[in-house]
């Protein structure tokens, strides 16, 4: 893909590619980059999931350097916190629903992961680099 910046005006599909913030105020289109993104932009991603497995709720993630904003543009999904105590443990984790227009912010350094509760849209906005993923623990 042929990276697209504001010098081109042209319009972005956003289920295609991602926007990367880069320092300095650039801002350009180019192939998404959902972990280990070394460039030091921001980026905004949007997909559509029509199942769990489109979102790897199999999978815990964590961003270490930035909060992560998850938003739903359609359908409803749920974002799981893994406990955040020392070692993890609790017999539950913590839960946000998430409806049409409405968005969570995930705290840098937080384990994560996505349910679908229909098939979405969703975007999320995050610094990529460093990302880490970590399959979740079969259920008790």
């Amino acid at each position: 893909m042929n990276p697209v910046n504001a010098t081109t005006p042209t319009a972005v599909d956003l289920f295609a590619s991602a926007l990367h913030f880069h320092p300095g105020g650039e801002v350009r289109a180019a192939e998404r980059r959902m972990a280990n993104g070394d460039s030091g932009s921001w980026q905004l991603a949007a997909f559509h999931a029509e199942t769990d497995a489109d979102v790897h709720a199999d999978h815990w993630e964590m961003h270490p350097e930035a909060d992560e904003t998850v938003c739903c543009l359609t359908g409803g999904a749920r974002v799981h916190f893994r406990p955040a105590g020392p070692d993890g443990a609790a017999d539950t984790d913590e839960m946000v629903q998430l409806k049409p227009g409405t968005a969570v912010i995930v705290p840098r350094g937080r384990w994560h992961r996505v349910e679908l509760d229909a098939p979405s849209d969703l975007m999320s906005i995050t610094l990529p680099s460093g990302t880490r993923h970590e399959k979740r623990a079969e259920t008790r």
